[in-house]
């Protein structure tokens, strides 16, 4: 299994930004697919997670309204589109795969990507 995230960077606070995780290798048809972030100092946690054999999404409260999770089965890729950003949003975001309990616990995902960097600031 490989993951791979890529779409990070720098924005400014209230811009948009759309990060990506390609995924390959799975054996099975039905996994699902979450996404987390981790700031400096803190625990990484769930942001959103979608299931690749349906349109169901779930979301951290929160977060839901300014960010949205989206896949394209035909690209092996899942989507994180990201509006409104606050400098509290920075983070390394992480793409995780196949969770085995809760989707918002990350000890549960078996498959992990090397994470990419989101920066709000002015």
């Amino acid at each position: 299994v490989h993951i791979v995230e890529s779409g990070g960077g720098l924005v400014q606070p209230g811009g948009s930004l759309r990060i990506s995780c390609r995924y390959s290798g799975f054996s099975g048809d039905h996994y699902a697919i979450g996404w987390f972030r981790q700031g400096p100092g803190s625990e990484r946690k769930a942001i959103a997670c979608i299931s690749t054999t349906d349109d169901s999404t779930k979301y951290t409260e929160a977060l839901k309204g300014r960010f949205t999770i989206s896949r394209d089965n035909a690209k092996s890729t899942v989507y994180l589109q990201m509006d409104s950003l606050k400098p509290e949003d920075t983070a390394v975001y992480y793409c995780a795969a196949d969770p085995s309990g809760s989707w918002r616990d990350a000890d549960a995902y078996n498959y992990w990507g090397q994470g990419t960097q989101v920066t709000v600031s002015s």
